[in-house]
C-alpha cells in the first residue's frame, strides 16, 4: 500500500476505517454520507453539525479542518499552522475516540452551545471528558470559540 493510501485508512478502535465505515460522530450513517462532506468543504448549517464534524475530524486526524473551524479568539488559535497541525496530530495519534454523546444543544442565530461527552482512551487510560462548547457564527459560518469542562 502506498503512503498516500495508508493515510486515507486510519485505524479507529483497532478497526480499519474507510469512507463506508460508520461515521465517528455517532449519526449511524456512513462517513461518506455524513461528516465527509464537511471535511471536503460543505459548511455546517448548525453549531451541532460543526461540533459533530469536529469530533469526527479529531477521530480521523484531520487537523486542517479543526484549524479551519476554530475561531481566531480561541485560546489555542495560532498563526503558526505547522506547529498547530503537529500538536493536533500528536493528540489524535495518541488517542482512540470511542464515542460522542450529545447532552444538550442550545441553538441561536449567531451563538450556540453544545454540551457533550467524549469517550477517549489514551495509552490504556480513560481520558473521557464532558464539555459545554460555545460556537459563534461569523459571515454565515460557524466556528468553535471555547469550551468549559463539566
Amino acid at each position: 500500500m502506498q503512503e498516500e493510501e495508508r493515510k486515507k485508512v486510519k485505524k479507529v478502535c483497532n478497526i480499519k476505517f474507510t469512507v463506508n465505515s460508520s461515521c465517528p460522530c455517532g449519526s449511524g450513517n456512513k462517513y461518506k454520507n455524513c461528516c465527509q462532506a464537511f471535511h471536503k468543504g460543505k459548511l455546517p448549517k448548525t453549531a451541532l453539525e460543526l461540533m459533530k464534524s469536529r469530533y469526527c475530524a479529531f477521530s480521523l486526524n484531520i487537523p486542517k479542518y479543526i484549524i479551519k473551524t476554530t475561531h481566531e479568539n480561541n485560546q489555542d488559535y495560532t498563526k503558526d499552522t505547522p506547529t498547530w497541525i503537529k500538536d493536533i496530530q500528536n493528540f489524535t495519534n495518541s488517542c482512540e475516540f470511542k464515542k460522542l454523546e450529545i447532552l444538550e444543544f442550545i441553538d441561536g442565530k449567531n451563538q450556540a452551545f453544545v454540551s457533550f461527552k467524549a469517550t477517549i482512551i489514551s495509552e490504556n487510560r480513560d481520558c473521557s471528558f464532558s464539555e459545554k462548547s460555545k460556537f459563534i457564527k461569523k459571515n454565515d459560518k460557524w466556528f468553535y470559540l471555547s469550551g468549559l469542562f463539566l
